[in-house]
């Protein structure tokens, strides 16, 4: 029963969100073997899209629009042209913002069966420089504005060769735009190997590792359909960085759903709204703190745009704040979609918008097709409500790091690396990484409680909580929080605050106001950045 119904079950989600069409038959025909050319590799979706809808507009960025016939014309000549450099390209490095320079880049490695490199556009020169090497990029293709940190990253690799994916001059002469006009019309060898696209991870702590992915299976496409209100054909803005796993993924679905991708090299919180009013889209993709920003706009701005097309709002990547997603259902609709995913492991849970406004803390339910354990220390699960490591299994398929190193499994269950716990209903709730838990004392700590609690004051807009060491305490609770505008609250009222709400060991050590939390291009808080701070003079409130 279970052979028939899954594949029925797909197809139905497949027909109602428009994925499964009246189109003719030789139509179905020229998209399977489009998909075949690309060894169904994660960029299918493009070349199915042009043989769906050719003349339908694909990509709409900064510099105007092009069909999925242009992009597919587009991704043919630059991956002939990737096949006429004096070396064999074999791993692709991508440096570039939200752009079609990035999106040429990223179908024409994977049609020359390159393995895809995206790298983290906020990289110093070091880190980079380290990635690179151990990912062995023979072509790095960037942004110009990125120049002086590929200097330095390459400094020791003169041999890694270099195209511009954006330029602001005319001056250079291998640039993705310039290799597209010199063998516009050409079509390359057909691909050996089938591409892998290594993601990176948050590195908050660290280096990135890279994670290989080969993709995942029909389960993945049908979770995401079941669970979010795509449709084909439709028109989504994707403003989340496309280098990051996140955003990646909203790209490639929306290809493969043949949607309109509207994107933008920076983010801007009114060009956002702009765009979803001036396109009329149906989807938005964004980080969470991206809703900060649209937030913290003047109301008389945000007055000026309805946002009534949308169906969606999704986000991923970092906690989302609960007042913020209150905040923007009220005034744009019941349409924010909070995903947990994880870049080893694609798509975990999602939280709809009836379970944001039960819980605007919750990362919703577990996604059909994958289940999740909560397991304490000794692996063994822990009762309902109770905090443990939270473990996934579903049909993503992560390849493991490139560095040959894995995530930790029991039996097939992976571990995320997170902490949190599951409700009687069955949503989930992350607490925070496994190792952020914070024993001050000898008593457990999870910031986020800490985080919420100091949130909760009327004078905070944002808090951050980390574990420093400490020789009485082993370590002590540090807190860094942003006020609203005019407040002028105490280090000791926050303080009063949190005695008032937690335990005594809960209650942060030292306090410190800052005007904005540092943070990444993805929208996550960065650690190391404060804690650099706390070796400073800082203003404690």
């Amino acid at each position: 029963m279970e052979r028939l119904t899954g594949p029925l079950g797909l197809v139905s989600t497949m027909v109602r969100a428009g994925v499964i069409a009246p189109l003719r038959p030789d139509k179905y025909v020229r998209i399977a073997a489009a998909m075949a050319r690309e060894k169904m590799g994660i960029t299918s979706g493009f070349a199915a899209a042009a043989q769906r809808c050719p003349d339908r507009p694909g990509l709409i960025d900064e510099i105007g629009t092009l069909t999925w016939r242009e992009l597919d014309e587009r991704a043919d000549a630059l991956a002939a042209a990737l096949q006429t450099l004096p070396v064999e390209v074999k791993t692709v490095a991508i440096m570039a913002r939200n752009h079609r320079g990035f999106v040429d880049s990223l179908i024409a490695a994977n049609r020359i069966g390159a393995d895809i490199l995206l790298l983290n556009t906020s990289f110093a020169g070091p880190a980079m420089a380290e990635v690179i090497a151990r990912e062995g990029a023979d072509v790095v293709i960037y942004d110009e504005e990125f120049t002086p940190t590929v200097d330095r990253a390459l400094a020791a690799a003169p041999g890694t060769l270099r195209i511009l994916a954006w330029t602001d001059t005319e001056k250079h002469a291998r640039t993705v735009e310039r290799l597209i006009r010199s063998h516009l019309g050409a079509q390359p060898e057909p691909a050996k190997t089938k591409a892998r696209t290594i993601l990176l991870t948050s590195g908050t702590t660290g280096t990135p590792k890279g994670a290989s992915h080969s993709g995942g299976g029909p389960e993945t496409l049908k979770a995401i359909l079941d669970r979010t209100p795509w449709r084909a054909e439709e028109t989504t803005v994707i403003v989340a960085p496309m280098f990051h796993a996140w955003g990646f993924s909203q790209l490639a679905f929306a290809a493969s759903m043949a949607c309109t991708i509207v994107t933008r090299r920076k983010f801007d919180p009114e060009a956002t709204l702009a765009l979803v009013d001036t396109h009329r889209a149906t989807g938005l993709c964004v980080v969470p703190v991206m809703f900060d920003r649209i937030m913290d706009l003047p109301a008389a701005v945000r007055a000026r745009y309805s946002g009534r097309s949308l169906r969606f709002a999704a986000a991923s990547g970092s906690r989302m704040r609960p007042d913020v997603v209150t905040s923007f259902m009220d005034q744009f609709g019941d349409v924010i979609y909070n995903n947990y995913n994880a870049t080893e492991a694609g798509m975990i849970a999602t939280a709809t918008p009836a379970d944001l406004r039960a819980h605007p803390d919750t990362a919703g339910r577990p996604a059909e097709g994958t289940d999740i354990k909560i397991l304490d220390g000794d692996l063994r699960e822990v009762p309902t409500g109770e905090v443990g490591t939270i473990y996934v299994r579903n049909s993503t398929q992560f390849d493991g790091y490139t560095n040959g190193a894995t995530k930790d499994f029991h039996q097939d269950y992976m571990s995320s690396g997170d902490v949190g716990y599951l409700d009687a209903v069955g949503r989930l709730f992350v607490v925070g990484r496994d190792d952020e838990m914070i024993v001050s004392g000898g008593e457990n700590v999870y910031p986020i409680e800490v985080e919420k609690t100091l949130a909760g004051h009327s004078d905070v807009a944002e808090a951050f909580v980390l574990g420093v060491d400490d020789e009485q305490y082993g370590q002590r609770l540090a807190a860094f929080v942003v006020l609203v505008d005019g407040a002028s609250t105490t280090g000791d009222a926050l303080k009063a605050h949190v005695r008032e709400n937690l335990a005594n060991y809960k209650v942060p050590r030292s306090i410190t106001v800052l005007e904005v939390l540092p943070r990444g291009s993805t929208g996550k808080i960065l650690r190391r950045d404060l804690q650099e701070l706390l070796s400073t003079d800082g203003d404690e409130a």
